[in-house]
């Protein structure tokens, strides 16, 4: 593990798993490793009997976890709903960890994504050799899923075309996949369920038939309702990166975390905090993984190429990569913004400065 770049959650979260399993003493859902009530806390983090911390993996409303917990006791899917950066490929690893033990049952989707991908595959070599036979057979990671009765993850469900969405409804439905070559089928052992992701941005790419919807019950993940709030996310996230990555840099002051989230809000809210001036909104989504991935670059070259003391030189450059995405508008909103807002802030100097310089 020492040299992997990014361990499952249940590896990473080993401990705090096997403390919550010490403490449940209520019936478990079938198949499941976890209560529901110690699935919430793994996930909005809390302080257990014995006194030991369980850290919070979602910072939130603790009612929207437990709505989708809930959902995955019963026969209906979950869907995690929202703007991209709001922690649903996150919650959707965590929450498998958590009640399955297991977050690797994954199918990413794209417009490549096959009904193979979904369903089953074929080993050509053995179909050509022996014919259709069970040993010929593929399995995908719902099919597993179902056989063991576990959680299985599709990411990004919006970018599979909606022709392939639609073999997952016999699946949810009936809990059953056929194997019409076969003339057989598996059939889903209890604990299997779906959680799948899908964001905003792609409305309208591939929208899922009203069949399919049915079958989902969606949970909306928001954007983070205060600055402090996504200020806590941004440092925890960050404080994570700095120890896998063991970069030789100081831990940021939470002055310079709460400017990059200033800015980012701000600019995704076409308003300043103090409700005053009213700004041009950029292209991009602006969300906290893009503070997250400013305050980590900038650590990067405080470490590598500075002393070891995040700046505003630093994170300039990784600001206005996150800002400017079409190099025409976007370069528009932000001068204005530079020049409107960051200019005018007496402790903002040094950050009009380095992006000045960088543009």
């Amino acid at each position: 593990m020492s040299q992997v770049l990014r361990g499952h959650a249940e590896q990473l979260y080993a401990q705090e798993l096997e403390e919550l399993k010490k403490q449940d003493s209520s019936k478990l859902p079938a198949n499941w490793k976890l209560t529901p009530q110690s699935v919430v806390t793994y996930l909005v983090g809390g302080k257990l009997k014995n006194g030991f911390e369980v850290t919070p993996k979602y910072i939130g409303n603790r009612r929207l976890m437990e709505i989708a917990v809930a959902t995955l006791t019963t026969d209906r899917a979950l869907l995690l709903y929202g703007l991209p950066g709001t922690a649903k490929s996150w919650v959707s690893e965590h929450l498998a960890a958590a009640i399955s033990g297991d977050s690797t049952m994954i199918i990413q989707g794209t417009a490549g994504t096959s009904e193979e991908s979904i369903r089953y595959g074929w080993n050509y070599a053995r179909l050509l050799a022996e014919g259709p036979s069970a040993n010929a057979v593929v399995e995908t990671p719902v099919m597993r899923a179902m056989k063991e009765g576990k959680i299985v993850r599709i990411e990004e469900l919006t970018r599979i075309g909606a022709d392939v969405q639609d073999t997952l409804i016999t699946i949810l439905s009936e809990k059953m996949l056929p194997i019409p070559e076969l003339n057989t089928e598996v059939q889903a052992v209890r604990g299997f369920n779906v959680i799948a992701t899908a964001n905003n941005r792609d409305k309208g790419v591939n929208d899922l038939s009203s069949a399919l919807k049915r079958r989902f019950n969606t949970v909306i993940l928001p954007v983070p309702d205060s600055i402090d709030e996504e200020i806590d996310i941004v440092r925890r996230r960050v404080e994570s990166f700095e120890k896998i990555m063991e970069v030789p840099a100081e831990a940021p002051a939470l002055g310079e975390i709460r400017r990059i989230v200033t800015i980012m809000r701000e600019l995704r809210n076409g308003v300043t905090t103090d409700g005053k001036t009213k700004l041009k909104v950029p292209s991009g989504t602006l969300s906290t993984a893009e503070a997250i991935s400013v305050v980590n670059s900038g650590l990067a070259m405080a470490g590598y190429f500075g002393d070891g003391r995040l700046t505003a030189e630093d994170m300039a450059a990784g600001i206005i990569g996150a800002v400017i995405k079409d190099p025409v508008q976007d370069k528009i909103v932000w001068m204005e913004y530079l020049e409107t807002v960051v200019k005018t802030r007496e402790d903002w100097k040094d950050i009009y400065r380095a992006c000045r310089n960088m543009m």
